[in-house]
């Protein structure tokens, strides 16, 4: 069983869905069998997406979500996944920082 906003480690899709990354992923929500996610990605751009949401290495929560190095969550690269293809629990985001990404998912799917 996967939590909103659990970070975990899948193979993730890229969008032309030919081809994936292991990556880690946030999960959104989970029904039944399959995992709605968001994509984590390491490399940071100078310019920060409206749609982005930047998690700093430096954050007093960063030790929680149990990544390697300061990441972007990008809104917009969201994927419906089978929990079979989930190779582990990393850790997770806190609540209130949660809260900030969803509301950046909504701007970005104008919900």
């Amino acid at each position: 069983m996967y939590n909103s906003g659990e970070i975990i480690l899948i193979s993730f899709p890229f969008t032309n869905l030919t081809d994936s990354k292991i990556r880690p992923a946030l999960v959104i929500n989970e029904k039944k069998e399959d995992i709605i996610v968001i994509g984590i990605f390491s490399k940071i751009p100078e310019v920060i997406e409206d749609s982005w949401f930047l998690v700093e290495g430096n954050e007093p929560w960063f030790s929680q979500t149990r990544l390697k190095k300061a990441t972007i969550i990008k809104t917009e690269k969201i994927a419906v996944i089978h929990n079979s293809i989930v190779r582990k629990k990393l850790g997770k985001l806190p609540d209130e920082v949660f809260i900030l990404v969803k509301k950046k998912m909504r701007n970005t799917l104008k919900l």
